[in-house]
């Protein structure tokens, strides 16, 4: 099974989540090849002593629905790493349902560039992340899991 495949399981409910979803509250709501969507429920357990979402979560999804996306087009020996995320917060958020599209502009032979648009329940954006990856050959996975 491929990436593609386990997220479309994840999707349906038919495989769990990451820990690191099951931690923050998040879930991949669609996936297709190069972009994945992930919803999170905002409560005052994620907020900031400023009383809003804090800014971290918003990356946390960001950085998850564009490494999902860059996972997608992944060979069976390849793995990826994120080496770079830049986020730009546009609106506090309080509460209700944030949605993170995560999708891939460009990908060469081992790096690869991503966009992701989040928004609220309004359809409004509220931040705008871009990442960059690196696929991970060879020598270079043999530490990671491998996703079967």
């Amino acid at each position: 099974m491929n990436f593609l495949e386990v997220l479309q399981k994840v999707a349906k409910g038919e495989l769990p989540e990451s820990p690191a979803a099951d931690l923050i509250g998040f879930r991949v709501t669609k996936a297709e090849d190069a972009k994945v969507i992930i919803e999170l429920n905002v409560t005052e357990k994620l907020h900031n002593p400023m009383g809003t979402l804090h800014g971290g979560i918003i990356c946390d999804i960001a950085d998850a629905a564009m490494g999902y996306a860059f996972a997608t087009t992944l060979k069976k020996d390849e793995l990826f790493s994120t080496v770079e995320i830049k986020t730009n917060f546009l609106k506090p958020v309080f509460r209700g349902k944030l949605r993170a599209e995560g999708k891939l502009m460009k990908k060469g032979s081992s790096i690869g560039l991503l966009t992701c648009n989040i928004f609220d329940e309004k359809d409004e954006l509220v931040a705008y992340s871009t990442s960059t990856c690196m696929v991970l050959k060879g020598q270079s996975n043999q530490k990671r899991i491998q996703v079967e």
